[in-house]
Parts: structure tokens; sequence; C-alpha cells
């Protein structure tokens, strides 16, 4: 049968409202997409670190670090990490890692081998980090030494962001900072202190704006010595220096063991003479040997942090 004038007119009509229909539905779907997008978690961050900003993918898969402070603190995030270089480790960090080298110099061929997505330095490594960021997404996370506590707490939260564990480094600082508080008070009446390093038999110290400063400018330990020069393996004194400076605590640092140097005396065997013995701190039984891989290899990681601010509170109590 042929359409009537009427018919036609509601065919028109129903074709309309179906075209319509379907520019609403595509208008729809097209801004909930829009929303969706921009409301997804992103895929990638820019970090920006100590030589630079660098674009890295959020949450990567395969970590390489040469920096033991981040390797430190991905453990205690749950994060695991593949590639590690060959050094001294503490017992905590022990793993099944595929080596890369040393922390002075990369193995380049290991490297590029696993194929990682995020690449980390700091300190000892930083110079490579040109050579390294050629392969992978590669971030430097070297503490400031002038402003020690604020950068590691700022080079955890750059891994934080980057593995999605923001919570979990605020968690962890709340904690630090608790701790911190706690040995700032016992500090205040703990008379004065001095950090001591031995190294193949020999002592040297550090002062304020030193490596190790942050025991005076963070945690208050009062020094027993201001004009400590501010080098690098600190500066060396004799037993006699020891003696004058005569702080009521002494805390040494054992580099031969953190580096793991075999036939080398102990810093104990070090600090065992006269001269010593007739310092407050010997005297008082207040002479304190620390952990010393984790202060001298590890550094700033969240467990390294906790363990060296717990010995220094426990010195001081």
């Amino acid at each position: 049968m042929p359409a009537t004038p009427t018919s036609r007119s509601l065919l028109g009509g129903i074709a309309l409202l179906s075209a319509t229909a379907l520019a609403l539905t595509g208008c729809a779907t097209t801004a909930a997409e829009a929303e969706t997008a921009e409301t997804a978690a992103p895929t990638e961050i820019t970090v920006e670190h100590a030589q630079g900003e660098t674009v890295v993918p959020v949450d990567p898969e395969t970590v390489v670090t040469f920096d033991l402070a981040s390797l430190d603190t991905l453990t205690a995030l749950g994060v695991e990490v593949t590639g590690v270089p060959d050094a001294a480790l503490p017992e905590y960090l022990e793993g099944d890692y595929t080596p890369v080298g040393s922390l002075f110099e990369p193995d380049y061929e290991a490297v590029i081998a696993l194929q990682p997505d995020l690449i980390i330095v700091a300190g000892r490594s930083a110079s490579v980090y040109p050579q390294l960021a050629e392969i992978a997404p590669t971030i430097d996370l070297t503490v400031d030494g002038t402003d020690y506590f604020t950068s590691a707490r700022e080079n955890a939260e750059i891994l934080g962001e980057v593995f999605g564990e923001q919570d979990e480094i605020a968690a962890a600082f709340e904690d630090i900072d608790a701790k911190v508080a706690d040995v700032r008070a016992a500090a205040e009446d703990a008379g004065t202190g001095l950090f001591l390093m031995s190294n193949a038999g020999e002592i040297s110290a550090y002062g304020i704006g030193s490596r190790y400063g942050w025991l005076y400018e963070e945690l208050g330990v009062t020094p027993a010595v201001e004009n400590v020069e501010a080098a690098s393996h600190g500066d060396p004194v004799s037993f006699e220096f020891v003696l004058e400076a005569d702080p009521d605590h002494l805390f040494v640092l054992d580099r031969d063991a953190a580096i793991g140097q075999e036939g080398s005396q102990s810093a104990e065997q070090v600090l065992d003479n006269d001269v010593i013995a007739r310092t407050t701190a010997a005297r008082n039984d207040a002479i304190t040997y620390l952990s010393s891989t984790e202060w001298y290899i590890v550094g700033n990681g969240l467990t390294a942090l906790d363990t060296m601010i717990g010995e220094v509170g426990k010195a001081l109590a």
C-alpha cells in the first residue's frame, strides 16, 4: 500500500527521533569517555630530582637501583627490586638480585639486559647518570647533606608517588618525627657528643656541616668540638684530640666493617687504649659503636633511618 501523507509524516518523525537519540547517546558516550580519561590514574609522572626532571612510569615493574637508601625504602614498602650493585648489605636487605656492577661503576650490559623501567642513582653513582639515562628513565636521589632529614623525606615521597605508596611514606615519617623529637628531648640534658670514624687503624671526626652533621643539627646532640673540617671521610684526628675534646658521648662508625675490609682492626680495638680510656665517655661507658653498614653504606632509607635514630636515642637515654 502506498504511504499516505500522514504515514510519511509519522515515519519522518520516528526517523528524526531515532537520529536525535543516537546523537545524544554518542554525546553521552563521548562525555563519559572524557570524564573517565580525566579521572583515570596517570600512567606516567614527571619526577624532579637532583639532576633535573624525568618522566617515569607509575608503578614500574623492573627496577634497578644503585642507591641503597632507595633499596632500603622500597624493601620497606614491599616493592620488588630487580637489579642491585655488588655491595655489603645488612641482613634485612639481602635478596636474590641481579648484580649490575658496583656502587661506583655500573655493568652497563647487565643493566641493558634487564630492560629496566626505572633506574635510580644517588651519591656514589650520580656521576654516571647521563649514561644510565640513555638506557631507561633514570632519577638521581642524592640526599642533600645540608638538610638531611628534609631531603630524605622528599626522596622517600618521590618513591611513594612513583609506586603509589604515599600513605605508607607519610605514616613512616610520622613515626620518625616522633622518634626524632624524643631524641632531641633526651639530648638536652645528655652533655656533649663527638662522632668518630675508624678507618684502617686511624680515626677521624665529623662535626656540624659534615655528612654526619645531622647528629648535631637534626638530633640535637651538643657538639664537643665546633671547628671540625667537613671532609668526606672526616677530619683526621689523634687520640689526644679526643681526650682534649672530652665528650660525654662518643658515637663510632667502623668503616672497615661497613665495606667488608678483612684483616683490619675493629673500631673497638682501635679505641682500646689508655688515652681514650681517660675520656668521660669511656669512663661512663658511653661509647656507642654504630651499625656501620646502615650509617655508611645504606644511609637515608626508611629502615636505616629508624635504626640510626634509635641507636642515638638509646645512647642518650
